[in-house]
């Protein structure tokens, strides 16, 4: 008995050496791969910087107003090693904060040094996460508190603590509040300034103990 013929046979996939699209050929997708294309971050964001007990934090200010709080890369948490993050930050959880519509009505209202979260580090340092802007809160990223780890995994501004929303008529003094990417590259750069600046003249001052200390041997 001869075998049925498959009538799905004529639409099955046959793999050419290159696609042609109406009789031009086609580059593969790769070819216009560009490993400088910009972030997600460089195209539709501007950073922005807060400092709290010489601690950095970044906002992300998206041209619609939503502001993405994460870590700054030199902040010292992401060195130490990430352990826990929490939400309730004691007299409050923000994870249990609920918005309505388009308003986002509902949303806590937040100040600028209003505490957002709690991290702690595998050196057991603990830090209170500032919500850095005055603002409505939209949303907090609750997959940190199952994989905290993943604040030094994931990709600039993924790895978000919450999503706030100022209101329009406070956006210019928020601006205003906080160090633009300049200012923070020259706060980095004096802090550096400082710091070398400190360990010289400790340096320095445990030479002349150790000095003074020999002479006084010396003498006795």
């Amino acid at each position: 008995m001869a075998a049925t013929a498959d009538p799905l046979e004529s639409f099955y996939f046959e793999h050419e050496e290159q696609q042609r699209i109406c009789g031009q050929p086609v580059s593969p997708i790769t070819d216009g791969f560009d490993p400088n294309y910009p972030s997600v971050v460089d195209r539709f964001f501007t950073r922005y910087y807060y400092i709290r007990a010489n601690a950095a934090y970044q906002v992300l200010y998206h041209s619609n107003r939503i502001c993405l709080i994460c870590l700054a890369p030199t902040h010292p948490a992401l060195a130490q090693g990430i352990a826990t993050l929490s939400f309730d930050v004691g007299n409050v959880d923000r994870s249990q904060n609920v918005v309505k519509g388009k308003g986002k009505k509902g949303g806590m209202i937040l100040q600028a040094d209003s505490t957002l979260a709690l991290l702690t580090t595998e050196t057991g340092q603990t830090y209170k996460i500032p919500s850095c802007i005055r603002g409505k809160l939209v949303e907090v990223n609750a997959a940190l508190v199952a994989e905290p780890k993943l604040l030094e995994q994931l990709p600039e501004g993924a790895g978000y603590f919450a999503i706030l929303l100022p209101k329009i008529e406070n956006c210019d003094l928020i601006k205003e509040k906080l160090l633009t990417q300049e200012q923070y590259e020259e706060y980095l750069k004096t802090s550096q300034e400082q710091d070398t600046e400190h360990l010289e003249t400790s340096k320095e001052q445990k030479e002349e103990e150790n000095m003074k200390a020999n002479k006084e041997q010396l003498t006795t």
